[in-house]
């Protein structure tokens, strides 16, 4: 058992790989860079998902360019991409699909919905009801579609990039805490900077139409995508690290300012993510600076405040932050 552990503990030794995920992303960046302007840790957070099969919530007011952002990374890889309108009479059916009856063949045939592409771009999720929201369960997690008795898998790469407004509530419904936490991270893009924004302006001074998303040209494929993720599934993490983020998710459920703490599919969505952003960052080893860059897009949609520190303006970003100080950072 000794022997194994010390195996473990060794770091492997360096793997030309790296510079083929660092690569990939530096191409990745550079397209969605054309179009959109800032918003680089969403965008490595993004390609983090990406990577490691994940699916991202990406939260921020009305025009801060989420589905402008989730589009054009979907440009960027040569693969299906397809876009749903979540709206108040959405039905299950018509994202996943449902059985058509054949005249000519007198049987029942499956004509797939919307969902059934590689990276899958819903907008305005919470627009839905809860029956719609739950037809999402199955294929966010098993990355398949159930109807009649029949199971239809998804292809390689499948990925969902929902967005959602946090402002505006009236005609809205809540995700489930089941489907929150089927989402690796939520992504709450902020406003640009003053220098960003008159970037900007610049940009689209002469391009109402915003012409310039022509220019982003795919640069990926399935395939690299796959070489990506086999890549970053060996990154090296020390014990003291792995330890360090069980820390963390484990405080979130001792924490008396939470009504809910964090699930073991936290604690592994921090373990993959971190071993995503060190490979992005050129590193063949996790350090603990990456596993805090991803702790609170993994960890902000898992945890409930209190409802007494909900009233006193307390958010799950305020306590996250006042864990992550807690936790010792191993050396």
């Amino acid at each position: 058992m000794e022997e194994i552990n010390e195996q473990q503990q060794t770091p492997p030794p360096v793997n030309a790989d790296i510079e083929f995920v660092t690569n990939a992303s530096e191409k990745i960046k550079n397209e969605i860079a054309k179009v959109i302007v800032g918003q680089d840790s969403a965008i490595d957070l993004m390609l983090s998902a990406l990577f490691i099969g994940g699916h991202i919530l990406l939260e921020g007011v009305p025009g801060i360019a989420k589905t402008l952002t989730a589009k054009m990374l979907a440009k960027t890889i040569s693969v299906d991409f397809s876009r749903i309108q979540f709206t108040p009479d959405l039905m299950p059916t018509d994202i996943v699909g449902t059985s058509v009856f054949n005249l000519k063949e007198s049987e029942f045939k499956f004509r797939a919905g919307p969902v059934f592409s590689n990276i899958v771009l819903i907008d305005e999720i919470n627009r839905s009801p809860a029956k719609t929201q739950a037809a999402l369960f199955e294929l966010m997690e098993e990355r398949q579609v159930s109807v009649d008795g029949i199971t239809y898998p998804m292809e390689y790469p499948f990925m969902v990039l929902a967005t959602q407004n946090p402002i505006e509530q009236e005609g809205t419904y809540r995700l489930p805490e089941a489907q929150l936490d089927r989402f690796i991270f939520k992504i709450v893009m902020e406003y640009p900077n003053l220098e960003e924004e008159k970037l900007i302006l610049h940009r689209f001074n002469n391009d109402f139409s915003a012409k310039i998303t022509n220019q982003v040209n795919a640069v990926v494929n399935a395939a690299d995508i796959k070489r990506c993720s086999e890549i970053v599934e060996k990154i090296f993490i020390k014990d003291e690290i792995i330890n360090y983020i069980a820390n963390v998710v484990h405080e979130t459920r001792n924490h008396g300012d939470l009504f809910l703490g964090a699930s073991p599919r936290a604690s592994l969505s921090l373990l993959k993510a971190s071993k995503a952003m060190a490979a992005i960052s050129g590193r063949e080893f996790v350090t603990p600076d990456d596993v805090r860059a991803v702790s609170d897009a993994v960890l902000n949609h898992r945890i409930i405040p209190s409802p007494e520190k909900e009233m006193e303006g307390i958010t799950a970003q305020d306590i996250i932050k006042q864990i992550i100080q807690k936790i010792e950072v191993p050396r």
